[in-house]
């Protein structure tokens, strides 16, 4: 997965998901009350676990169009699901629409971090306005082999079927964070972080293509560095101005603190050497993002348009954390490059630290025409239980 300060976060992860799989059964997480959060401002997505949200809005669905859906992960004892829910007022409410339900992720096998996407053009036979889900499965299975799933909706989110399986890991190495995108060509690319090529590499981002979502090729590497010890991961990628696509990711490792880089492509396809980690991302306080980086673009109001950028925990100039830790997100009108600036967070999560839970990968989706940012955010209830909120925040303009 991806790691933390001074070491893997990937063990911790896996360990705070097993301890949630029994918490599911039993109604609880069993977090320690010196770091259980107390919940989040927003309104509550559902009742119980509600893990690793994404946001997307129909663009390419015909009468579907504008219609907002969220997912997260969630557990029906100890059986890994995909909640999906929609809204059709601009983010003020959600309903559950549907329910990814995997064999693959049944019976405690284990589901980690899914993701959400509605194809902007036809692949192969998948028509524009289809939607995939992904999701990394099996890390709970004895001995452990994940595999990256991919299933289908043609109903807007209603009823899903398996399309593909990418990649099954050879070894017990992990397979995380699928990320999808359509190049230039028209090609289906998804992006994971892999943990099967150590001891070369502790992790790497890769990439596999797909003509028609269905048959893929092997893996390329995105970002994959000279030291074995770096963990870059958690990929998130966006249309941007210029028709060019943008994406932002962590590196971890030991020699590294898991702060959000970013890197450009022209076409999808290419995103230059794997070796460069790419800039980092700083606004003009000296405030910066470490872990689980997100981000979302609009069109305007300037040739750029308009990009805003969240993580898990802000760090102030001196490395300390910041006053704004949880409550912060960064927006720029000149590209990636910046200058960023620091406004309110749509959800305000207390004091998020690094853990699977609080403010961990939060999406964000621009609504009611740019001057409103909604924002799907996770913390720890006082039982608890890791839970989603929404909440949307006014955006200046």
């Amino acid at each position: 997965m991806v790691a933390h300060r001074p070491g893997p976060r990937a063990w911790l992860l896996l360990i705070a998901l097993a301890v949630l799989v029994v918490g599911a059964v039993a109604g609880t997480t069993n977090v320690p009350a010196a770091q259980a959060s107390t919940g989040a401002t927003g309104t509550l997505l559902r009742e119980n676990v509600g893990l690793y949200p994404r946001l997307v809005r129909l663009q390419h669905s015909g009468p579907a169009n504008g219609t907002i859906l969220g997912s997260v992960v969630t557990f029906d004892g100890n059986t890994g699901l995909g909640a999906i829910y929609a809204s059709r007022d601009e983010g003020r409410s959600f309903g559950q629409i549907g329910t990814v339900a995997d064999p693959a992720s049944a019976n405690g096998r284990g589901l980690c971090c899914a993701t959400l996407y509605e194809l902007p053009r036809r692949v192969g036979e998948l028509a524009a306005g289809t939607l995939l889900w992904a999701s990394s499965a099996g890390q709970s299975t004895d001995p452990r082999q994940m595999s990256i799933r991919i299933w289908a909706s043609r109903d807007h989110g209603h009823t899903w079927s398996h399309l593909a399986t990418p990649v099954v890991a050879q070894n017990t190495g992990g397979l995380w964070e699928p990320e999808f995108t359509v190049t230039r060509d028209g090609r289906l690319v998804v992006f994971y972080s892999d943990e099967t090529d150590q001891p070369a590499h502790s992790q790497l981002l890769v990439a596999q293509s797909s003509a028609d979502g269905v048959h893929w090729t092997g893996r390329v590497p995105v970002v994959a560095t000279n030291d074995p010890a770096a963990r870059p991961g958690m990929p998130i990628v966006r249309r941007i101005a210029g028709d060019r696509y943008l994406m932002t990711y962590e590196v971890c490792g030991p020699s590294y603190d898991c702060k959000a880089h970013y890197r450009e492509s022209a076409d999808g396809a290419q995103w230059g050497d794997p070796k460069d980690l790419g800039p980092t991302v700083r606004a003009t306080d000296g405030t910066y993002f470490e872990h689980t980086p997100t981000i979302t673009w609009e069109p305007g109001p300037g040739r750029e348009g308009r990009l805003f950028l969240t993580g898990q925990i802000l760090y102030a100039a001196d490395g300390t954390v910041a006053e704004g830790n949880g409550h912060t997100v960064f927006v720029s009108d000149d590209g990636p490059a910046g200058p960023w600036r620091p406004i309110p967070a749509p959800v305000s999560v207390p004091d998020p630290y690094d853990n699977y839970c609080p403010n961990y990968s939060s999406p964000l989706l621009t609504v009611r025409h740019g001057t409103r940012l909604l924002e799907i955010a996770t913390a720890y209830d006082s039982d608890g239980v890791c839970k989603a909120y929404y909440a949307t925040g006014a955006v200046d303009r």
